[in-house]
C-alpha cells in the first residue's frame, strides 16, 4: 500500500498511532480483502477515494459473471429458465437488499435501466404539467445528467426551461442548501411547481439533504417529489417509504460498486403501485408476468416498481450487483454508517491539521448532514491547484478533481481504512508543499 512520506510536510505519530488502533478493532476491517484495489506502475496498491464516482470491483463480481457465461454457454436461451440463477427473474434477486438500501418494502423497488433512463421515465408519470402550475424545482447545481433530462423535458411539454426551471442556491459566500430556505422556497413557489428533484447527497459538495422535512412540506402542498440517490444509495441510511417520496432514481456503480455502467435502479412508493391511469413509457419486462409470454397486444403494468419496466435486464451487469450486496447484507448498514461517521471525521480532522491554510472543507462537518464524501477546495490559483490534485494522484491517491476548484475524497467503509486516511492527508500535504515551493523555484 502506498505510505505516507518518513520525512514528509506533516506528520502526527498520535493520529497515525490512532489510525492503527481503530483499524485493529473495527469490525469491518476484513471486508476490505473482499475487493480489487488497483496498483500502480510500481506494483504497490493505491489508496482508492474514490468510491463516490466508481466503487471497487468486488472480487466475487468474476464468480458471478462467470456463472451466467458458463449458463449462456452451457444452456443458451433455456438460461432463462434453466440457469443456477435463472434469468427470467434475475432482478427480483435484488429486491430485498435494494429495499433495504433505500429503506423501502420489496415491491417499490426494481433494478432496471441507468439513472437517467429511469429519470426520464419517471418525469413522464410523475411531471404533468398544467396551466399555472408548470414549473420543475431543483438545485442549480445539480448533476448536468438530471439537469439535461429536466429541461428536455421541459421542452418535450412546449415549456421553456428559462421560464419554468426554478433553481435554489446556497446563500451567497455558503457552499450548503439550508433546509429553511429550501421550505422557504418551496412554500413561495408552490402553486407553480409540478414537480420537486431534489438529490439524496450533492454530488458536487458532498452534502447530505435533510430529506424528510423537504418531502413532506411538498407533499402538504400537493407537489410530487423525486430525488436522485446517486451518491447516497450505499452512502447513508434511507427511508423512501417512511418519508413518502413519489419516486427516487439511482446508480449501481458508485458505492454499491456494480462495475462501470451497471444497471441502475429506480423506487416508486406503494401507494402508486395499482394507478393504472397514471401515464407511462410501457415495455413488455412491466406487462403482467402471468401473460407476459402469451404475447397479447394490449399492456397490463404489474404492480409497484417492475411496472415501470421496459425490457428483460442486462445480466452480464446486473450479476456484479448480486456480488456487491451481499457484501451490504453481511456488513449491514448500521455497522457501515457507524464506521463511515468515525473514518470522515478522522480524515477531516487528519485534513485540517495537514493542510489548515491551504485547503477549505466545503462538504458539512456534521455527520447527519453528510456521507463519506468531503470535498476539498484547494486555496490556489486553479493552474495550481489542478498540478496540486495531479501531484496527489502521482503519489497513488485517488480521488478525483471537479471544476473549477473541487477535489473529491472518500474514505469508503466497506474497504477504506484509518491509516489510509492518515496517508491521503500526509500525501495531500506533501503535494501542497512540494506545488508551494514550485511556484517560488
Amino acid at each position: 500500500m502506498i505510505t505516507a512520506s518518513a520525512k514528509g510536510a506533516w506528520e502526527d505519530a498520535s493520529a497515525r498511532e490512532e489510525a492503527l488502533a481503530r483499524d485493529a478493532a473495527d469490525p469491518l476491517r476484513a471486508f476490505a480483502a473482499e475487493f480489487l484495489v488497483p496498483r500502480d506502475t510500481r506494483g504497490r496498491t493505491l489508496i482508492y477515494l474514490c468510491g463516490h464516482s466508481l466503487g471497487l470491483q468486488p472480487k466475487a463480481a468474476a464468480a458471478y459473471v462467470g456463472q451466467e457465461l458458463g449458463d449462456w454457454a452451457r444452456l443458451g436461451v433455456q438460461g432463462h429458465f434453466h440457469a443456477a440463477r435463472p434469468w427470467v427473474d434475475y432482478h427480483e434477486r435484488l429486491s430485498v437488499p435494494l429495499a433495504e438500501l433505500v429503506g423501502a418494502i420489496p415491491s417499490e423497488v426494481v433494478a432496471m435501466n441507468s439513472l437517467t433512463v429511469n429519470l426520464h421515465l419517471m418525469l413522464v408519470s410523475f411531471f404533468r404539467p398544467v396551466a399555472g402550475r408548470d414549473c420543475i424545482l431543483i438545485e442549480r447545481a445539480a448533476f448536468p445528467s438530471d439537469r439535461y433530462a429536466v429541461a428536455s423535458q421541459l421542452r418535450f411539454h412546449g415549456l421553456d426551461p428559462a421560464a419554468h426551471l426554478i433553481e435554489v442556491s446556497p446563500r451567497s459566500g455558503e457552499a450548503s442548501l439550508r433546509t429553511e430556505d429550501l421550505l422557504q422556497r418551496l412554500d413561495a413557489c408552490a402553486d407553480r411547481l409540478a414537480l420537486v428533484l431534489l438529490p439524496g447527497v450533492q454530488y458536487l459538495s458532498g452534502e447530505a439533504l435533510d430529506l424528510d422535512p423537504l418531502i413532506t412540506r411538498a407533499r402538504a402542498l400537493n407537489i410530487p417529489v423525486g430525488l436522485d440517490l446517486a451518491h447516497a444509495i450505499g452512502n447513508l441510511p434511507l427511508r423512501l417509504h417512511d418519508w413518502n417520496a413519489d419516486f427516487a432514481v439511482w446508480c449501481s456503480y458508485k458505492y454499491l460498486n456494480a462495475g462501470p455502467g451497471a444497471i441502475g435502479g429506480c423506487f416508486v412508493h406503494e401507494r402508486h403501485a395499482q394507478d393504472r391511469s397514471r401515464p407511462r413509457f410501457a415495455g413488455w419486462w412491466g406487462h403482467d408476468k402471468t401473460l407476459r409470454f402469451a404475447m397479447g397486444p394490449d399492456f397490463e403494468a404489474i404492480a409497484g416498481a417492475e411496472g415501470w419496466q421496459l425490457s428483460n435486464p442486462p445480466i452480464l451487469s446486473t450479476a456484479p450487483l448480486l456480488a456487491s450486496c451481499d457484501l451490504f447484507m453481511r456488513a449491514g448498514l448500521p455497522r457501515l454508517r457507524e464506521k463511515s461517521i468515525a473514518l470522515t471525521a478522522y480524515f477531516e480532522r487528519c485534513l485540517r491539521a495537514a493542510v489548515p491554510a491551504r485547503i477549505a472543507i466545503v462538504t458539512p462537518s456534521d455527520p447527519a448532514a453528510r456521507g463519506c464524501q468531503l470535498s476539498l477546495r484547494l486555496l490556489l490559483p486553479t493552474a495550481r491547484a489542478k498540478r496540486c490534485a495531479l501531484r496527489l494522484e502521482a503519489a497513488g491517491i485517488v480521488g478525483d478533481w471537479r471544476e473549477p476548484d473541487i477535489l473529491r475524497l472518500a474514505p469508503t467503509p466497506l474497504y477504506n481504512s484509518f491509516i489510509e486516511a492518515y496517508c491521503a492527508a500526509a500525501a495531500l500535504a506533501d503535494a501542497l508543499a512540494a506545488e508551494a515551493e514550485g511556484s517560488h523555484a
